[in-house]
């Protein structure tokens, strides 16, 4: 019995391992506790492994490649269209051992840990972001029922907060005061949290040669460049520009057929988060585009076209500039990006 290739379906505690040999028959189904994995492919001689991208994937694939064998990892949509009926997890392990020999298959690069430990902050800080903003529109909403409102923006919740702590009783009831400080509270707290994990991430961002040079693309600050160094890896994974911003989710949807095309939206593919800061950034190039900048190619899609459409442009030239750097190991140079006039 020899095996070329495994589909491994992993699981919280139970496995299952789907085998075929050169000839594409299947030599080996077998159910594997969590402890005996990693010995069971201990014992095997070096083979392909195919492993759905899911939670503990990357895990699971640093620690069967330090046995030496090769492991890739496929989006779960992609094994989909190799599941034969029903689901199981038996046929899941077949599916990935299909998939997973198909020449125009695309695979996740495994990420190290490193890399799993910063985007770790970047989820973190996400997380807790989201919590403040539900406690700021908690904390809004409780104090306009007794006529209290400020403007909006975080840095107006200071207004909000001195009505809170003071004592004036005609302004705010007493029990409505002693609710609504517990949730101040919490603000606090959470603002001195986010406070320390960007001061993680920022020590790790100027650590970091290639996060450094990606922070001087106008749109890009530490969040977004240490975010897209630590998600992306080695950029050679993508052919090119213009694939490394269709994995991102910045191009059009097709939709043609009969040789008539067909565009509508933006994909929406990859990764949501990096695409999420990336057309903040370019907003907020859009905004110091509107203020100090009357002509070039920005200024006149700005003209042309909604904002969020600009928005997302801008985002898409983004992420292929970043790709430019990460790619050929250069700093960021205005000059090359701007646009050059007709006849130049």
């Amino acid at each position: 019995m020899e095996i070329t290739t495994i589909g491994l379906d992993i699981a919280k505690r139970v496995f299952q391992a789907h085998g075929v040999d050169a000839a594409g028959r299947a030599v080996v189904r077998r159910r594997l506790g969590r402890a005996e994995v990693l010995d069971f492919f201990r014992a095997l001689p070096p083979c392909l492994i195919g492993i759905e991208a899911c939670g503990t994937a990357h895990h699971w694939a640093r620690e069967i490649r330090e046995l030496g064998h090769e492991v890739r990892l496929i989006p779960a949509a992609y094994v989909k269209p190799y599941v034969k009926r029903g689901k199981t997890d038996a046929a899941d392990a077949e599916a990935i051992c299909e998939a997973v020999t198909r020449p125009t298959m695309r695979f996740v690069p495994v990420k190290t840990a490193e890399q799993q430990a910063v985007l770790m902050l970047h989820r973190t800080r996400d997380l807790l972001v989201r919590q403040r903003t539900a406690l700021v529109n908690a904390l809004r909403g409780h104090l306009a029922e007794f006529g209290i409102v400020a403007p909006q923006g975080m840095s107006r919740v200071a207004d909000l907060l001195a009505v809170l702590l003071g004592e004036d009783e005609a302004t705010l009831p007493p029990l409505a005061r002693q609710a609504l400080r517990g949730l101040a509270a919490e603000l606090e707290a959470l603002g001195k949290r986010v406070e320390e994990i960007e001061a993680a991430i920022l020590a790790w961002h100027m650590e970091n040669e290639a996060s450094r040079r990606l922070a001087a693309v106008p749109g890009i600050g530490p969040i977004t460049a240490s975010a897209i160094v630590a998600t992306v890896g080695d950029v050679s994974n993508f052919a090119s520009a213009r694939h490394f911003a269709a994995w991102i989710g910045l191009v059009p949807k097709q939709n043609s057929t009969g040789g008539k095309p067909r565009q509508g939206g933006i994909s929406k593919a990859g990764d949501r988060y990096l695409r999420r800061l990336l057309v903040l950034g370019a907003t907020a190039v859009i905004r110091h585009t509107r203020i100090k900048v009357r002509e070039g190619w920005l200024a006149d899609l700005i003209g042309r076209r909604p904002t969020m459409v600009a928005a997302v442009a801008q985002a898409n030239k983004t992420a292929r500039i970043v790709w430019a750097l990460l790619a050929r190991g250069e700093s960021y140079r205005p000059q090359l990006a701007a646009p050059q006039p007709a006849g130049a």
